[in-house]
């Protein structure tokens, strides 16, 4: 693969520049807004296009975040594939925090349309939302992975206990507030997608020692930080897999 679009933060940008030969800072102009994206190249002249979902603000709330931007400048940047980090609350109990694990299906009951085709009915199959291929060198780079349901959460509150409870119920594994709106306009863009799932908490309520336990925003993010060059191993076999 010679180019490809990664959805990251910033610690994870840093570890990818190290590996690089050159990074080039880049505002992209979409229909949909400005998106600011670094290009990283490497020896081999394959590229890393590096996305923050946030644009750099960490503090934006996720349902202000401007996916349709986002996912268009990656396309207008020429990327093969995208691969997207995501950090996430654990519902099963196999999928501990500190755990990584890729998405295979998720589900999106947030009433809230996600679409480039706000004008006309041009309806998108979502029967394998996530690239086999790429979840396939994934599962062979993490070989604790098994792939795991994404619930989408509206935000930005956490869930509580009991939405947590009924999650689980219908289907979710891990529970996050962004990526299923990223996959649905990659798809309508015929842009294969993965998702690597950081396991950064509990979800509300499944702490085994403290299932009162209150979520912090900057305890739930460091988690993320923590495996930056394992992350970094699986981007690293995507960009050598000719795709």
């Amino acid at each position: 693969m010679k180019r490809l679009g990664v959805i990251g933060g910033t610690a994870l940008e840093a570890i990818s520049e190290q590996h690089s030969t050159s990074k080039e800072e880049i505002l992209l102009e979409t229909p949909y807004g400005e998106v600011p994206v670094s290009c990283l190249e490497f020896e081999n002249g394959k590229k890393i296009i590096f996305l923050q979902r946030h644009h750099g603000k960490a503090m934006s709330p996720p349902h202000e975040i401007n996916h349709q931007a986002n996912i268009f400048a990656l396309y207008e940047a020429g990327v093969e594939a995208i691969l997207s980090i995501c950090s996430v609350g654990a519902i099963a109990e196999d999928f501990h925090p500190g755990q990584i694990d890729f998405a295979n299906q998720y589900i999106d009951f947030s009433g809230i349309a996600t679409s480039f085709h706000n004008d006309e009915a041009i309806f998108t199959s979502m029967t394998s939302p996530f690239d086999s291929k790429m979840n396939q060198i994934i599962k062979e780079n993490i070989v604790s992975s098994v792939g795991r349901t994404y619930w989408l959460a509206q935000g930005p509150q956490y869930e509580t206990p009991a939405e947590i409870n009924a999650i689980e119920i219908l289907g979710g594994e891990a529970v996050g507030m962004t990526m299923p709106r990223e996959v649905k306009l990659a798809a309508e863009l015929q842009i294969p997608y993965s998702a690597l799932l950081v396991s950064s908490n509990w979800a509300a309520g499944r702490d085994p020692g403290n299932p009162q336990a209150k979520l912090v925003h900057e305890e739930v993010s460091s988690q993320a930080n923590k495996h930056h060059e394992q992350i970094y191993d699986c981007i690293n076999a995507i960009m050598q897999n000719n795709h």
